[in-house]
């Protein structure tokens, strides 16, 4: 790519640095005129990711991770990029996302590439922890089960529990996932964009249904504020600190579960660590797609995802929802 340089340049500008001891939330960081710094949000595309049955090429894939985590790093390097982004000498869990089953789950292809780059960073295998609610979720993404503390390890929370004491913020009371609360120092969520019948849209934020024990607990009124509450609980505000969005594949109608007849690739991956405005730019790109095939808004069809506003109001402050404030990098 001609410009490849120039994108990097320009996710040098305010570039976050998510090691160990990192501030969260780019929304508080300041630029150098001491101004509140825009979220970055990268969204990085490759239209050819599927071969002409359908299926992910592997290599593409992992050529579309390294341009993503260049462009918002500005490392060129895929060492100092990662580098920039995990500390090397803690458990790092990866919170995948097989809800939707087999057909709308994060990909597996993904999720090795993630792993092998961490490693290469200087990451033990033992210390990358693949997760997940349970065995389904995770055979859902097409992972295989593994507690090897030598290897890549991948489990749900149906083999580590739940603490016995609930965690609590907001109407949010629930029993969290010992993998998050006893196992990781910093989780990188994969989600999956997608429609969903209640709370319009699921992505970073909702992702952390996957973590607690009683999820159907927080699903009222739309999801809001139980996804914005969730998301305020130290150990998920505290530890989940990046977001690496497979948006290879998505549904438009019919979520969260799997539609066939609505299902849709967008090619494309979205990154940050801002999960406001992460969700806003996943939120954005199903309109598009429901007005690209003549479907009603969210808002008409009854099920806006107001929870993201709510998340970036001035109780919650987990990032930023004002296309203004975010600085969505394209590549």
């Amino acid at each position: 790519m001609s410009n490849r340089r120039e994108f990097l340049k320009e996710a040098a500008t305010g570039a976050l640095l998510l090691g160990a001891q990192s501030k969260l939330g780019m929304a508080a960081m300041m630029d150098q005129n001491g101004q509140p710094a825009k979220s970055k949000v990268v969204v990085a595309r490759d239209q050819n990711l599927h071969n002409q049955g359908g299926q992910l090429e592997e290599k593409r894939v992992i050529e579309l991770l390294d341009r993503a985590i260049a462009s918002y790093t500005g490392h060129e390097k895929q060492i100092d990029a990662w580098k920039h982004i995990v500390p090397q000498d803690k458990v790092i869990g990866l919170k995948v996302n097989g809800l939707g089953g087999k057909g709308i789950s994060t990909h597996a292809a993904l999720v090795m590439a993630i792993c092998e780059r961490l490693q290469q960073a200087g990451v033990k295998a033992g210390n990358i922890v693949i997760w997940d609610r349970n065995a389904k979720d995770i055979q859902a993404c097409g992972l295989t089960i593994s507690t090897d503390p030598n290897r890549v390890r991948c489990y749900g929370s149906d083999v580590a529990g739940y603490e016995e004491e609930k965690a609590e913020w907001g109407m949010a009371r629930i029993k969290l996932s010992k993998i998050l609360t006893r196992e990781c120092a910093m989780v990188i969520g994969l989600p999956i964009p997608k429609d969903h019948s209640l709370s319009g849209v699921t992505f970073a934020m909702k992702n952390m249904y996957g973590v607690i024990d009683r999820p159907q607990d927080l699903h009222g009124g739309g999801c809001n504020p139980g996804v914005a509450d969730l998301n305020c609980i130290p150990a998920i505000r505290e530890k989940v600190r990046f977001t690496i969005g497979d948006a290879m594949s998505s549904v438009y109608q019919g979520g969260p579960g799997f539609e066939p007849q609505h299902l849709w690739q967008p090619n494309a991956l979205i990154v940050g660590e801002d999960r406001v405005a992460v969700d806003h730019t996943a939120w954005q790109m199903l309109e598009r797609k429901r007005a690209e095939v003549g479907l009603p808004t969210l808002e008409a069809a009854g099920r806006p995802p107001r929870y993201i506003a709510t998340a970036a109001d001035k109780a919650h402050q987990l990032g930023v929802n004002d296309p203004q404030h975010i600085h969505l990098l394209e590549v």
